[in-house]
C-alpha cells in the first residue's frame, strides 16, 4: 500500500523511533536514577527538607525548587521500565528504592512539622489534599513526557517540567505533615494523591516502553504475562475510580460557583436594596447574602431565592442577613437628638445649681465681711450673722427678698444712737433699704 508523501512526512515528525537511544543507554540511565546512596541521598533529604520548609512558609516559589531537585521520579520511571521489559531484578531493585524514598520523606517531613513552631495549613498544604481525575491526567502525560525524553538521544531540559509538573515531593510532605499534627485527612488525601502520581507515571513509562517494543531483559511466559497485565489493570482501577469520583464532585463545586456568580450580579440591587456582601459555599450548596438599604420583605426574599432556578442553582439554600438599614439609622438619629436634648437640660440645670451653690457660698462670706468691718468701728461687737430671708407679705403673691442681720455685743452694749448709726451703715453697705437687724448683747 503506497503512503501519499504528506502523510509520510507526517509520520517522520511523531515517529519516536527515529530519536531512540541506545537501548544499553537507556538502559543505564534508568538503572542510575534509582539508586539512592551517596549523591542521590542526600539530595533526596535535602529536597524533602526544601518542601516541608515551602510548604509550612506557603511559598510557591520554594515548593517548585523542591520539585526540581526530587529524585524520586528516578525509581518510578524504573518501576514502569522494568515491567514492561520484564527485568525483575531491576524491578525489585526500583521497588526497594522508591519504598525507602517514600519512608525517608515521610519520617523527614514528619519530624519537621512536628519541631516548626508555624503549624497552620495553608494554601499550598490544602493543594495536596484532594487529587481527582485531573491529576491522574497530569501525572500521566507528564510521566510519558518524563520517559521518552530519557529514551531520546537528546535528552534536552524535559525532565525538571516533568518534575513540577507531576509534583511528587509536596503530596509526601503533605501527609508528613498530617502525622506530625494528628490530621489524618490530611494524611491520607495527600497520600492518595502521591499514589496516583506515582502509579501513572510508572504506567506511563511502561507504555511508552512498549510502544518503542524496548527489548525484554527476562524470562516470561503467556501465563506470567496475563498476571501481570490483570494486577497493572487493577492497580489503575483502584487508583483511577475515587479520583474519577472526586473529579466529579470538584466540577460539580466549579459549576455551582460559576453559576451562583452570575446568579448574585443580577440580584446585587432589589428595590432600594444593595447587595453589600456575599458568600458562597459549594459544599453545603449554600449562598449567603448581605443586603443594606430599607429593610427586605418576605416578598422580596421570595423574589430572590425564586430567581435562582434561572440560573441552574436547584437545591440551593439562600441565607439573607441585613446590613445596615434606613430605618436603623432614622432610629439611631432621633436617638442620638433626644440624648442631646437631655444633655443640653441636665447642662442647664447644673448651672442653676452652680449658681445657688455661689449664692449661699456668697452669704456666707458678707457676714464674714460685716463682722470685720463692724468691730471696727465699735469694738464691743463679738458675732455677726447674715442671711438673706424671703417675706411673705399679705396680698402679694410674690415674696419679697430681705437681708437679716443679727448684731453681738459683749459687755457694754450699744447705745440707741449707735444702733441707729449701725443699721444706716448696713443699709448703705448692703445696698438695700430691705433690711432688718437685730441687737442682742452678752454681759
Amino acid at each position: 500500500m503506497k503512503v501519499n508523501k504528506p502523510l509520510r512526512r507526517l509520520l517522520r515528525l511523531i515517529n519516536l523511533e527515529s530519536d531512540l537511544d541506545e537501548y544499553e543507554n537507556i538502559h543505564e540511565t534508568i538503572e542510575k536514577e534509582l539508586v539512592f546512596k551517596g549523591t542521590n541521598l542526600w539530595i533526596l533529604v535535602f529536597a524533602i527538607l526544601v518542601a516541608s520548609v515551602g510548604l509550612n512558609m506557603n511559598s510557591t516559589a520554594v515548593i517548585i525548587g523542591a520539585m526540581l531537585i526530587s529524585p524520586l521520579m528516578g525509581p518510578i520511571n524504573g518501576i514502569g521500565y522494568s515491567i514492561a521489559t520484564y527485568d525483575f531484578h531491576l524491578f525489585r531493585q526500583a521497588v526497594k528504592n522508591f519504598s525507602f524514598a517514600v519512608a525517608a520523606g515521610l519520617v523527614a517531613s514528619t519530624a519537621y512539622f512536628a519541631i516548626t513552631p508555624i503549624s497552620t495549613a495553608h494554601s499550598e498544604l490544602l493543594a495536596r489534599t484532594s487529587p481527582t481525575i485531573y491529576d491522574v491526567l497530569i501525572a500521566f502525560f507528564g510521566g510519558m513526557a518524563g520517559i521518552v525524553a530519557i529514551t531520546s538521544k537528546k535528552k534536552g531540559n524535559v525532565i525538571p517540567g516533568v518534575a513540577i509538573a507531576t509534583a511528587l515531593m509536596p503530596p509526601l510532605c503533605t501527609a508528613g505533615y498530617g502525622l506530625a499534627t494528628g490530621q489524618f485527612p490530611y494524611f491520607f488525601g495527600a497520600l492518595y494523591l502521591f499514589t496516583i502520581n506515582s502509579v501513572f507515571i510508572a504506567i506511563s513509562a511502561l507504555l511508552i516502553s512498549q510502544i518503542l517494543k524496548l527489548p525484554i531483559r527476562g524470562t516470561i511466559d503467556e501465563l506470567q504475562k496475563k498476571r501481570i497485565n490483570r494486577m497493572i489493570s487493577l492497580i489503575m482501577t483502584m487508583v483511577l475510580i475515587p479520583s474519577i469520583y472526586f473529579g466529579y464532585k470538584l466540577v460539580q463545586k466549579e459549576n455551582f460557583t460559576e453559576h451562583a456568580k452570575r446568579y448574585i450580579e443580577n440580584i446585587s440591587v432589589v428595590e432600594g436594596n444593595y447587595l453589600l456582601k456575599h458568600e458562597i459555599d459549594p459544599k453545603t450548596r449554600t449562598i449567603q447574602l448581605v443586603y443594606g438599604g430599607t429593610s427586605l420583605t418576605d416578598t422580596q426574599k421570595e423574589e430572590i431565592t425564586s430567581r435562582a432556578d434561572d440560573f441552574s442553582l436547584r437545591d440551593v439554600t439562600i441565607d439573607f442577613r441585613q446590613g445596615f438599614s434606613y430605618a436603623d439609622i432614622a432610629l439611631k438619629n432621633s436617638e442620638v437628638e433626644t440624648l442631646k436634648a437631655e444633655i443640653n437640660r441636665l447642662n442647664l440645670l447644673i448651672r442653676e445649681r452652680n449658681t445657688a451653690l455661689q449664692g449661699i457660698i456668697a452669704t456666707q462670706e458678707k457676714g464674714k465681711e460685716l463682722l470685720t468691718e463692724m468691730e471696727v468701728l465699735y469694738t464691743q461687737i463679738s458675732e455677726v450673722s447674715y442671711s438673706q430671708n424671703l417675706n411673705y407679705v399679705k396680698g402679694r403673691e410674690a415674696p419679697d427678698t430681705m437681708a437679716l442681720v443679727m448684731v453681738t455685743t459683749t459687755g457694754k452694749d450699744l447705745s440707741a444712737k449707735e444702733k441707729e448709726q449701725a443699721e444706716r451703715w448696713l443699709s448703705t453697705r448692703l445696698k438695700s433699704q430691705k433690711i432688718k437687724v437685730y441687737f442682742t448683747n452678752r454681759p
